[in-house]
């Protein structure tokens, strides 16, 4: 009774009940003022329709959130929308006035009503995040009072459970997020969760590089799996199969995946993947491209979203707002011309909302893992990098997207009490991007064009021009031309798909005698690397460099690159299905721009700028055992703050040709006392296995008192 009564509890209904019944109100006086024909009514009439509309609410929406969560995957997310127009649509039909008659009119009106409520809560929740909140705590209640029935509690108790005293880790991906932008704009104030979370000394930002490619498939190959060198770009040729293999096409995605998993992936042991490329050998994936289905009828945070009042309905209704306002945006970087700036209509509107959806989709399926008590997650949120690829990764939108994510974690830090692990929080990005005017805007040619021009010669038969290469959805380029072009941001992969071998400098200069110098010589290029029979050769402009050897002739083409370039380089050598030429465009040192050749302002996957510069924030007690050099090394970071937090055993890979050999060594320091975690003990230190280089951020979810 005392737990019934708790005026905290009262205020708390009290407060909920007022302000869905003015909302109800003001739509429903809206929606009969706009409906043609309908007949006036005093107050009273549509005060008595406000309690029936919250009667057939609290009837109906039980029953159809059991639908949708038997329905699961995209029968949730149609059901969902229904739900909320088939509540309005009773409650009208049963309208003691009988203001609205006939079905056709009784939808429409319904719909309009849906609309108002969604823009409506809005309005009245705009700088903050107070709904959203309330609703995943009550779903996070729910599944932990089932867990707690299934164990053999009572069926119905009023107390709320208790926070779990375990362990778990929670890591969040801000993709595309560089490590620059990030810690300008907390220093701007932009950022308060982060920004407290540094400012308090409870946790640690740092850089870790990404090398080459820095693609988000590459990224996550590597921290997920381990496995990064399978993946040479955004797409490849595989001269085996003749096939073009994409790395965010469902179908292509579950091909790699199976090549990357060794069953020792970051999420194994009941880990879960939430809205990633690859799963990590989760126990569940959730939204994740490799296994391409929506979330089934065992994800209830899905249905839960679907159905509720501030979920899919209030997304989708703001997701057509995000439309108007990035056509608003657009047309002020035109008027003002704005430059670099590119193409921001097609898929892009679609992109944009379809990007905030997700992120509110998937911080609901992580509300929904933390209530079960999963030792580990692993999400990624992928705003900011959408609006970053063509608005520019600095620029105002993106920067708006990028706190909507701080807010996001804000969230899950005030969800962390009802969670039933105490989770420690790692954020980390997997690159950045670097910003410039395309390769074609500045040369007007694409790259294929120019490769097309240079090995333009009679004696070598007709050939087909390659395809220009979309981001997003690329069509399948002519595999039967001779030579393939695949680009990936400021990375384009060269192949000879008449050639059934990886072909070296000499067999090219035979073939294609003006190919390699005049790409070298190109303004628009900085590097071609080619393989030759003493290792690989990169080109540039003035001179050359002999990557194994480091011996330079002329001008250094690596200069402008940095000092990890001819590391990163080596490295990309070794990759799987590496193109027979590798070129990244040029990079002005002044600015740091690069020229993608893809039609982006913002683009990540070669070298140049601010995209290999990927950030990490984790508890500032919790010890980096070494350089944070590609992301291989995040993943062995990781397994050792697993195996520090008693949620792995140490694993002893067999060694492979051309692996470092990792001894094991006891994890020193002090324990984490000083700092609290979300929910419990702090965790004792075990054995980890890598003296490896990585980071990843695993702080708290509650604030430090």
């Amino acid at each position: 009774m005392r737990a019934l009564f708790a005026w905290r509890r009262v205020l708390g209904r009290a407060r909920a009940v007022l302000r869905s019944a003015i909302t109800t109100f003001v739509v429903v006086t809206l929606t009969l003022w706009l409906m043609p024909g309908v007949a006036g009514a005093d107050i009273l009439d549509t005060l008595n329709l406000v309690v029936l509309v919250a009667v057939v609410g609290a009837v109906l929406r039980p029953l159809l959130l059991l639908g949708i969560t038997a329905l699961g995957g995209w029968g949730a997310m149609l059901f969902g929308v229904i739900t909320q127009v088939a509540v309005m649509v009773v409650a009208l039909r049963l309208d003691p006035a009988n203001r609205i008659r006939g079905l056709p009119t009784l939808v429409v009106a319904a719909i309009v009503a849906v609309i108002f409520a969604a823009l409506l809560d809005w309005m009245a929740d705009a700088g903050s995040d107070d709904t959203f909140v309330r609703e995943a705590r009550l779903l996070m209640r729910g599944v932990r009072r089932r867990a707690a029935r299934r164990s053999g509690a009572p069926l119905f108790t009023l107390r709320r459970p208790r926070p779990g005293t375990e362990p778990g880790l929670l890591v969040v991906q801000l993709d595309g997020v560089a490590e620059p932008v990030l810690r300008w704009a907390i220093r701007a104030g932009n950022l308060p969760v982060l920004g407290q979370w540094l400012r308090s000394g409870s946790h640690s930002l740092r850089r870790w590089h990404t090398g080459l490619p820095s693609t988000t498939p590459a990224s996550q190959a590597g921290i997920l799996h381990g496995a990064s060198r399978q993946i040479p770009a955004f797409r490849w040729f595989e001269k085996e199969t003749g096939k073009v293999m994409v790395s965010n096409r469902p179908r292509d995605a579950a091909v790699i995946e199976r090549r990357l998993s060794d069953g020792r992936g970051l999420l194994r042991d009941g880990g879960v993947s939430i809205g990633n490329a690859f799963g990590g050998d989760a126990a569940t994936s959730l939204l994740t491209v490799s296994h391409a289905a929506l979330p089934g009828r065992s994800a209830r945070g899905w249905a839960a979203f679907m159905a509720s009042p501030y979920g899919f309905t209030r997304a989708l209704v703001l997701g057509v707002a995000e439309v108007f306002t990035e056509l608003h945006q657009a047309r002020l970087q035109r008027r003002r011309n704005l430059q670099p700036r590119v193409s921001r209509s097609g898929a892009y509107l679609a992109l944009r909302p379809a990007a905030m959806l997700l992120r509110d989709v998937n911080v609901s399926l992580i509300a929904e893992q933390m209530a079960r008590g999963v030792p580990a997650i692993y999400c990624d949120l992928v705003d900011y990098d959408e609006v970053a690829h063509h608005a520019g990764p600095a620029r105002p939108e993106s920067m708006r997207q990028l706190e909507s994510l701080d807010r996001m974690l804000g969230v899950l830090e005030r969800l962390s009490p009802e969670a039933a692990r105490r989770y420690h929080l790692v954020v980390l990005s997997d690159h950045g991007q670097s910003q410039g005017a395309t390769f074609r805007q500045r040369h007007g040619e694409t790259l294929e064009e120019v490769v097309e021009r240079l090995t333009a010669d009679p004696a070598a038969g007709p050939r087909e021009p390659a395809e220009e290469q979309g981001r997003s959805a690329p069509a399948p380029p002519p595999v039967s031309a001779a030579l393939l072009v695949l680009s990936s941001g400021n990375l384009s992969l060269i192949y000879l798909t008449r050639r059934t071998h990886r072909v070296l400098r000499a067999e090219i200069e035979q073939t294609y005698p003006r190919l390699i110098p005049g790409l070298a010589a190109h303004p628009g290029i900085g590097l071609v690397v080619v393989g030759d029979q003493d290792g690989p050769i990169a080109y540039g402009p003035g001179g050359s460099h002999r990557l194994r050897e480091g011996v330079v002739s002329g001008q250094d083409p690596l200069l402008p690159y940095g000092d990890r370039a001819r590391a990163d380089l080596l490295r990309h050598q070794e990759a799987a299905h590496i193109g027979d030429l590798v070129v990244i465009s040029a990079m002005d040192p002044e600015t740091q721009e690069v020229a993608a050749f893809e039609e982006l302002v913002g683009s990540h996957g070669g070298l140049g700028g601010w995209q290999t510069d990927a950030m990490l924030v984790h508890p500032a007690a919790w010890t980096v055992t070494g350089d944070l050099h590609g992301p291989d090394a995040v993943h062995r970071q990781l397994i050792e703050w697993l195996v520090m937090l008693g949620l792995r055993e140490p694993d002893r890979p067999p060694v492979t040709a051309g692996e470092p050999v990792y001894a094991s060594a006891e994890v020193a320091g002090e324990p984490l006392a000083d700092r609290p975690v979300v929910g419990g003990q702090q965790p004792g230190h075990g054995r980890t296995t890598g003296s490896s280089a990585g980071a990843a951020g695993g702080g708290p979810l509650t604030r430090s008192p």
